[in-house]
């Protein structure tokens, strides 16, 4: 059943997203000592994968739902991705932000109508802020990641990937809300030939690698990490199929994040954010797993504040 509706789902969005591309680098594959393809979300629409799952969250709602607008919480690219999405299907975007967003975010936030209620950077005040939305327009609430519709809508992108390149070994996705990772995870049992797939995070906000080892969903002491889009923790729809189709977790320091960045830009000569940056790192860093395999990896966005460059 998930199976036909993954691809319901990307049926559904294709009209409204970009079927992005795949590129290569030899030079990259050389020194990781593997194939690597790279999916690149980064020149999806509003600059990030999220545009698949909002879009597809706020196509599965009811007319009388839509009138009613739709509201989330978000730093950053979900932030993007309901705003872009509710203006192409004439829906209003009321989006709650923590003032410690990136600037650059809220600036395109505004410039695809989304009505933004900034709040102190806390869940507490994040969830607050929503839920006072909900109950003065009755707009629906979507969650950035933890939604069965944002994961199927996610998913989409690892879909295209097994289209294009359908005898991958392993793919592998940062890991934030657990959006990604879950629906990449479907896609990759439904559509993959005994294609693992292999999450990737910061030493410094690890919570989904604890959470696979204690069996619950784990939080973060401490969010210092330059990969602003992984901060979040999991949910409790994307978690089970987190436990059930993740191979493993692998952590990275802020030092190879930062590496891993600059080796793309530099040889691939495409702009990729930090959060993105993570999945090269752990391939980089654990090449022995990797080597000589297909491996392919989710790009997961490239909206880089280029006053803020860490290189």
């Amino acid at each position: 059943m998930q199976k036909q509706l993954l691809l319901d789902t990307h049926k559904r969005i294709l009209p409204y997203i970009h079927n992005t591309p795949v590129l290569k680098s030899r030079s990259i594959s050389k020194i990781a000592g593997a194939e690597l393809y790279f999916k690149c979300e980064n020149f999806q629409r509003m600059g990030a994968y999220k545009m698949r799952g909002a879009t597809n969250a706020i196509l599965q709602l009811s007319g009388e739902a839509r009138s009613r607008g739709v509201v989330t919480h978000s730093s950053g690219n979900f932030a993007q991705a309901l705003s872009l999405a509710a203006k192409s299907l004439g829906v209003k975007a009321y989006i709650v932000m923590p003032t410690s967003a990136p600037r650059i975010k809220i600036k395109a936030v505004e410039s695809y109508g989304g009505i933004i209620s900034l709040c102190e950077p806390t869940l507490i005040a994040r969830e607050a802020g929503s839920d006072k939305i909900q109950k003065e327009t009755g707009a629906t609430f979507i969650h950035p990641s933890n939604d069965d519709e944002v994961i199927l809508g996610q998913g989409t992108a690892a879909l295209e990937l097994l289209t294009e390149i359908p005898d991958l070994d392993t793919i592998i996705t940062p890991v934030g809300g657990g959006g990604l990772i879950a629906g990449t995870a479907l896609a990759a049992h439904y559509f993959g030939n005994n294609c693992r797939v292999i999450g990737a995070e910061p030493f410094e906000a690890d919570d989904a690698y604890r959470s696979l080892i204690s069996g619950k969903i784990e939080g973060n002491e401490s969010t210092n990490t330059i990969a602003d889009g992984l901060k979040t923790v999991l949910g409790d729809r994307n978690f089970p199929i987190i436990q059930k189709y993740v191979d493993s977790i692998i952590r990275v320091s802020e030092d190879e994040i930062i590496s891993a960045m600059h080796l793309i830009w530099e040889r691939m000569k495409i702009i990729v954010e930090p959060s993105s940056a993570v999945a090269l790192a752990a391939v980089l860093r654990e090449k022995e797993i990797f080597d000589g395999l297909k491996v392919g990896i989710i790009i997961s966005g490239g909206n880089v504040d280029l006053e803020q460059l860490p290189f």
